[in-house]
Parts: structure tokens; sequence; C-alpha cells
């Protein structure tokens, strides 16, 4: 009986399978290799690096990076994500928001996306630290703006307040600093939240959207998708549809790509046409920014305005 194969040449043959278009030049190695050594000199922690995004280099060439705050350890398990939830998170770094703040003005930044791991143990979900380093960053770079990535602030219990409340009371706080823009990602459609985003929920998302534009109509939100876990284009439709409904302005549509045999499998890679269908529907139902294309990620271009270029 012939014996399975390595993992490892298990994950070479997913990669080897994959298709031409997700497969893209690495780019300036001294663009990424400046961010690696200033985000590594004060241990900070980008997910641009953390999550091995194929787009790194071409938005740090761009002024913008994506932050990740608060550590680079999870309290959630989703079964896509490469950020590590293996162990319980440590302490904050009291000193995270000034060096966060400082990166951002050596590397000359002109946008700024704050995202972080979820972490439930925070009496606040993470909500005030969002604030803190939106206030430090703003200190130093009054030009730059701060976008937010944030989780869905659920979790924690109180004698006084009931788990809703509490979430409302955090989206108020990150609210109330007024980013550019608030991202919150559903990631995948309604029918596949469970096996994907173990611990999240697809209304509870919503409401995150929903209660953010109820609170400050001015400030964009946005949200994204990662497809190629078995939706089906009539279920990617409907989210677009709930999306709207909860007055969310932007959205990101990008091809899923397992990051180890531990993560859940490929189901499908949607082609580069079939994203442009599915941005051209997402204009026709009004979102203002749209994004879609195998390689696009939450926060791919995301300090600029609306063009044609999707790719």
């Amino acid at each position: 009986m012939s014996l399975e194969p390595s993992r490892t040449a298990q994950l070479r043959a997913e990669v080897a399978a994959m298709p031409d278009w997700l497969r893209r030049p690495v780019g300036n190695a001294r663009d990424i290799s400046t961010v690696q050594r200033i985000v590594k000199q004060r241990q900070i922690h980008t997910i641009c690096e953390e999550g091995r995004c194929p787009n790194r280099s071409e938005c740090y060439a761009n002024k913008t990076a994506t932050f990740l705050l608060m550590g680079p350890v999870c309290t959630r398990a989703c079964a896509f994500c490469q950020v590590d939830k293996k162990q319980a998170p440590k302490p904050l770094d009291p000193e995270e928001p000034q060096k966060v703040a400082e990166s951002v003005r050596l590397l000359g930044l002109r946008y700024v996306v704050l995202t972080s791991v979820a972490r439930d143990d925070l009496a606040d979900g993470g909500a005030g630290w969002f604030v803190k380093t939106i206030e430090a960053v703003r200190s130093l770079n009054p030009q730059t703006q701060v976008e937010v990535l944030t989780p869905d602030f659920w979790g924690g219990t109180s004698r006084e307040f009931s788990t809703v409340e509490l979430q409302r009371q955090r989206i108020e706080t990150v609210v109330r600093a007024k980013p550019a823009c608030f991202n919150h990602n559903v990631e995948t459609v309604r029918r596949l939240q469970n096996p994907v985003r173990r611990g999240a929920k697809y209304d509870r998302s919503l409401e995150v959207l929903r209660r953010v534009k109820e609170l400050d109509a001015s400030i964009p939100t946005k949200s994204g998708l990662m497809l190629g876990h078995g939706e089906t284009e009539a279920e990617i439709l409907e989210t677009l549809r709930d999306l709207r409904e909860v007055g969310c302005d932007r959205v990101t549509l990008g091809q899923y790509m397992r990051p180890s045999l531990d993560h859940l499998p490929v189901r499908k890679y949607w082609t580069p046409q079939e994203f442009d269908r599915l941005g051209e529907f997402a204009r026709e139902l009004g979102f203002s920014q749209v994004r879609s294309a195998p390689l696009v990620r939450s926060s791919y271009h995301a300090g600029e305005g609306e063009d044609k270029a999707t790719n």
C-alpha cells in the first residue's frame, strides 16, 4: 500500500495548481525590507506581513500600510486566517500607539489602516486602543488619513449592560474618533459563516456597519468578502444587497488562498472575468468604491477614490 504524500508535498501541489492570474511578482524588495526593518525594530506588527498579503510591495510603494494592533495572537479561531491563535494573547504594549505613529512618520505614509486581532479578553474589546492609536498617528502625522478595520466588538460580560449594548458602546467609542473609513468584513456569505468565521455571526457583522451609519452617516463604511469557500454567485449577490441595505458604501471582493493545510481548502478559483462581473453588479447597487479582483484584499488601494481599475 502506498504512503500518503507528505503535507509539504501536498501544499506544494496545491500551489502549483493555482491559476496563473494568482501569480504575481514579489515586487520591489527595497520597499518590503524598509517596512519590515522599521516594524521589527519597534516590535509592532502589520497584517501585510502577518497575513503575507500578495499586494504588500505595491501598497508600501503607494505609501499605504495596514498595522495590526494589540499583538499577533487572536482570541478567535477563524478557519481561513493566517494570524496566530494557538496561545493566549499577551498584555497590551503601552507604547504601541506611539510606535505605530513613529513608523507612519518614518515611512511617510499618506493613508494608514489600523486593524487588530479579536481581543475578546479585553474589557472594551480593544475599542479604546483603536482610539489611542488614531490619536497618536494624527498627532505626529496630521496629514495622514486613518481608516479602521475592526473586529465585531462582541464578547465580554457586564452586570450593567447586555452584550448587545456593550457592542454598541465599543462601536461608538471608535466612531467618535472620526476615522476616514470604518471597515468591518463579513468575509463570506450567510450560509458559510459558521465553518469560515468561528465565533462570528453574519447579522452581528451587518449590525456593526448599520450602527456606524446610525451614529455618524458622514463616515464611509466598508466591508469585504473572500471568494472560494463554496459560495454561489446568487449568495454573493445576496450579500452585496444586504450590505447596501445597512448603508455600506464600499466593498472589496478577493480570492481566498489557503495559507496552510491546517486551513480550509479552496473550493473554487473565481476567474478575473467573474470578479469583473461581480464588481459591476456591486456598482449597479450603488457602492461608491468597488475593488473586485482575485488579488484584492481589504485594504487594497484603500486611500484611493473610485476608478475603473480593480486589478
